[in-house]
């Protein structure tokens, strides 16, 4: 069976395309933001999985969390990922949606992982040469982790950059132990 990226991929390319058409790719994110919410909340996934429940009743439940900003062709959307019994799949629709938003506009997403809180200069810093290196604008989020002892873990597309204390323990650890 295929993995739930895989078979959101279609459906966020095909989001994409038709908020890029209507010049609407901030509402349609939003939009995406808020229907993968409802979509993980609990007791939503095990709703989605009733059979019992008509796919008008599910939809409704999204339309009334989005009140008046679910357009038509949001709408439109949600239906067909109801009719192929794919709403499940909205957290990681929205995931491949905003990726694609990035690249379109030469954005990087980037999780930097530290062993302490950063300051403002010093996340600015960070930015500035990981724009240098990657030659787009940075999306910088920040999480503090205290078991990385000291250093950071930087996440940006399919790159891990590991200068965390922890990581250089097991890289030494292996080599001791080789």
């Amino acid at each position: 069976m295929l993995n739930r990226t895989t078979l959101a991929r279609p459906y966020a390319r095909a989001a994409f395309q038709s908020a890029r058409a209507h010049d609407s790719v901030q509402t349609w994110g939003h939009n995406l933001a808020v229907a993968a919410q409802v979509a993980s909340e609990e007791p939503m996934p095990a709703l989605l999985e009733n059979p019992r429940l008509t796919k008008a009743q599910i939809l409704d439940v999204f339309r009334e969390a989005g009140g008046e900003a679910l357009d038509d062709r949001f709408l439109n959307f949600l239906k067909t990922l109801s009719q192929y019994r794919r709403l499940a799949l909205l957290p990681d629709v929205y995931v491949q949606f905003e990726a694609l938003r990035r690249e379109a506009e030469e954005r990087v997403h980037v999780l930097v992982t530290s062993a302490h809180a950063m300051s403002e200069e010093q996340a600015r810093r960070l930015s500035e040469r990981l724009r240098q290196r990657f030659e787009r604008e940075i999306d910088l989020e920040v999480e503090v982790d205290a078991s990385l002892i000291g250093g950071a873990v930087i996440r940006a597309r399919d790159q891990v950059i590991d200068g965390s204390v922890r990581g250089q323990l097991k890289r030494l650890a292996r080599q001791v132990a080789a």
